[in-house]
């Protein structure tokens, strides 16, 4: 809690900064964006006002800057999980069923990331155009496009029929893991284990018969 002596002396240059980007970073997550205002921001980082704006005279570089680190340390979680899967395919549906469940894994390991997004959602109408593109394109768009790589190589081994990776990539995330997020709010709700591997093993046999090679004709 700010104290009289906190909001009357401001604090060195190199500690208000990142004080700054912490306070900011809980703000949009419990708050949003529309009212992670500067003053809210000095407040939640006990600074006196007017801080936040001789660091930052542009809030929404701040908040946009706050943003695109937290989506770049989750699209680097899932372009690990989607480099460390199928890249030995021994039992395609359990491969694509285990690479499921590692792509949920980020839910419970960055939640307060996923507290930014749900209020981001909520609010997209309101946010600058600029911040709505850079964000999915340093997070969602980055994801998938590792997604795509180990899915072309899968294809290549004759295991899946793909034109078009970065589509199937995309099919793969809604069919699969995106019912889990879609029923928990981004992990904000409970879903119980057994929820949560029929709606994945579901995703993957409707992703498969959407992929499966053409059965080989007899010979005549």
């Amino acid at each position: 809690m700010a104290t009289p002596h906190t909001l009357t002396q401001r604090p060195r240059p190199a500690a208000a900064r990142p004080a700054i980007v912490r306070a900011a970073r809980t703000l949009l997550a419990r708050d949003g964006w529309t009212h992670c205002t500067a003053d809210a921001i000095a407040a939640e980082a006990a600074l006196p006002p007017g801080t936040v704006r001789d660091h930052f005279p542009d809030q929404e570089k701040l908040l946009l800057s706050v943003l695109l680190d937290s989506t770049a340390a989750v699209a680097a979680a899932l372009a690990h999980v989607a480099d460390s899967h199928l890249t030995e395919v021994t039992d395609l549906e359990a491969d694509l069923i285990a690479l499921g469940r590692a792509w949920l894994a980020p839910l419970d390991a960055f939640r307060e990331h996923f507290a930014i997004v749900r209020h981001i959602s909520a609010e997209v109408t309101r946010l600058p155009v600029e911040a709505v593109e850079k964000w999915q394109a340093a997070g969602p768009r980055q994801a998938r496009r590792h997604l795509a790589r180990r899915l072309r190589h899968v294809a290549d081994q004759g295991l899946l029929d793909i034109t078009d990776a970065d589509q199937a990539a995309e099919r793969f995330i809604l069919l699969v893991p995106s019912g889990v997020v879609q029923r928990t709010f981004h992990g904000a709700l409970p879903l119980t284990r057994r929820e949560t591997d029929t709606l994945i093993a579901d995703g993957v046999t409707d992703f498969i018969r959407l992929y499966a090679p053409p059965a080989p004709r007899p010979a005549p």
